[in-house]
């Protein structure tokens, strides 16, 4: 009898770390082919591993497994659905203002805005108090692809109709003289090879992640324009019932992916630039300063503007230009 009782004793001592184990979700929307996935989301995993000694695991649903599309993302840790989620505050905007306020022309150095980001991550807190903000960066800056005719000067591109990923692209969009509409990034190859819409504003990864250079002909760039800062969070009780030593191995995996983030995003999106110059008949068009002025004039009255109509917004874009 003594024996069995020890005997189950162990068993149950042996059981109990695994049936404490924290298992977290984490919902990504993009193929689990996407460069993000190797670069940053597994690292990300493997570091809370780790660091954790498995005391809490990080699971990848990728490709929408449990739920499509990045709009819902936020909802989804919101509700529970998942613990971690991946997204973009320009699909939601009216939730992120001062996320977004990062993302308008001229605020955020291609190169370093990540770090810039965090080293003012508190300045966005009142955007994610029903989460906790595990990551964010910044990204490549979204250039222009167009199908059938090229921009070379501000005049081209009046009348066109351009898919943008944001509000505040959208307003430069239509500073610029075209049309802004918004869709997933799902829906831009269709869209372009049908000509529901005439180009797009998306950043150089597209040319591979999505194939655009299947569908466009013309890359336009060299002006000042958005970025598409890109976030994860994480549901708040989740996170809270983590303890502590396992919630620094959480932010500190964190900002790691943040950094990974970004360079995996400007690498793909210069090699993606690349690729579509070498392409048989397709051209990229860097814009120099004279064709280039026109284009940020309207940028800097986008960007002041979008500032005076956020609350809060001119105290964020200080704090991020005193690096």
């Amino acid at each position: 009898m003594k024996h069995s009782l020890l005997s189950a004793t162990l068993m149950l001592s042996l059981l109990a770390p695994a049936a404490m184990a924290e298992d977290l979700k984490f919902a990504n929307f993009m193929a689990p082919t996407h460069p993000y996935v190797a670069g940053a989301f597994e690292p990300f995993a493997k570091a809370v591993t780790d660091a954790t000694n498995g005391e809490v695991t990080v699971k990848l649903y990728n490709g929408g497994e449990l739920g499509a599309g990045p709009v819902e993302q936020y909802s989804r840790v919101v509700d529970g659905v998942a613990e971690l989620a991946v997204s973009l505050p320009g699909y939601t905007a009216s939730q992120f203002p001062l996320t977004l306020t990062a993302e308008l022309p001229g605020v955020l150095d291609e190169a370093t805005g990540t770090e810039t980001l965090w080293n003012n991550l508190d300045a966005f807190s009142q955007d994610y108090r029903r989460v906790k903000l595990v990551g964010l960066w910044s990204s490549a800056e979204n250039i222009l692809f167009t199908a059938s005719k090229p921009v070379r000067v501000l005049d081209d591109i009046k009348g066109m109709k351009i898919r943008v990923p944001s509000r505040n692209t959208g307003l430069l969009v239509e500073a610029w003289g075209a049309t802004p509409v918004s869709m997933p990034v799902s829906e831009i190859y269709n869209a372009l090879q049908t000509g529901v819409i005439d180009g797009a504003m998306i950043d150089g990864t597209a040319v591979n992640a999505f194939k655009l250079a299947e569908v466009a002909n013309y890359i336009t760039m060299g002006m000042e324009t958005t970025n598409s800062p890109f976030f994860v969070v994480m549901n708040r009780d989740a996170y809270d019932g983590l303890s502590a030593a396992q919630q620094a191995a959480i932010d500190a995996a964190g900002k790691q992916l943040s950094l990974d983030g970004q360079k995996v995003q400007l690498t793909v999106a210069e090699n993606g630039i690349a690729d579509f110059a070498a392409a048989a008949g397709k051209e990229v068009i860097v814009l120099d300063e004279a064709a280039a002025t026109p284009f940020n004039e309207a940028a800097d009255t986008v960007t002041a503007q979008a500032i005076a109509e956020t609350d809060g917004g001119q105290a964020i874009i200080d704090a991020l230009a005193a690096k």
